[in-house]
C-alpha cells in the first residue's frame, strides 16, 4: 500500500493533534508531517534547510493565520512556483469571510473548508477530506525519482 504524504500547516497545537488523531483512524497508510508556521512549510517544499530530504506531499491542509509567512502567502507562492503549482492545496481554516474564500480560489485554492468548533465536526471533516481526495480523486503522481519510495517525512 502507498503511503500518502499530507503535509498539514498549521500554527494551533490543539487542530493539528485532531487532525493526527483524524487521519490515525484511516485504513490508508497516511504520513501527517504537521509544521506550525508558513515559512517552514515553504522550506519543506523547496527542500531547503533543514528539509533537504523531504519528501513531496500529496496534499497540503493549509491554515490562513499562520506566524512568519500567513497561508495566503504559502498559496500564493506554492501556485506561482512550476515545480509546484500542481500540489493540491485545501485550505482549512476558521475565517468565513467571503472575500477571504473568493480571494483563496483567486490564488489556486483547490478546495475552501471553515473548520468547524466542535470536535466531532472537526474530526468528520478532517474524515471527509482524506476520502475525498484520496479515495474519489485521482492525484497525478509528481515525487521525482530521488524521493521515491522514503515513508518518513520529518514532523513537527
Amino acid at each position: 500500500m502507498k503511503t500518502i504524504n499530507v503535509l498539514l500547516v498549521e500554527d494551533n497545537p490543539g487542530d493539528t493533534e485532531l487532525t493526527r488523531q483524524s487521519l490515525a483512524a484511516s485504513k490508508l497508510s497516511i504520513n501527517l508531517i504537521a509544521l506550525d508556521d508558513g515559512e517552514k512549510a515553504l522550506k519543506y517544499l523547496k527542500h531547503e534547510p533543514p528539509y533537504q530530504k523531504a519528501e513531496r506531499p500529496d496534499l497540503v491542509l493549509l491554515d490562513l493565520n499562520l506566524p512568519k509567512l500567513s497561508g495566503s502567502e504559502v498559496l500564493r507562492e506554492i501556485k506561482s512556483d512550476k515545480a509546484l503549482k500542481s500540489l493540491p492545496v485545501v485550505v482549512l481554516t476558521s475565517s468565513e469571510e467571503e472575500t477571504e474564500v473568493s480571494k483563496c480560489y483567486a490564488e489556486g485554492a483547490n478546495c475552501y473548508i471553515v473548520k468547524p468548533v466542535d470536535f466531532k465536526s472537526f474530526m468528520a471533516i478532517v474524515g471527509l477530506i482524506e476520502e475525498f481526495w484520496f479515495s474519489v480523486v485521482k492525484l497525478g503522481s509528481e515525487r521525482t525519482e530521488k524521493h521515491q519510495g522514503r515513508t518518513g517525512g520529518k514532523k513537527k
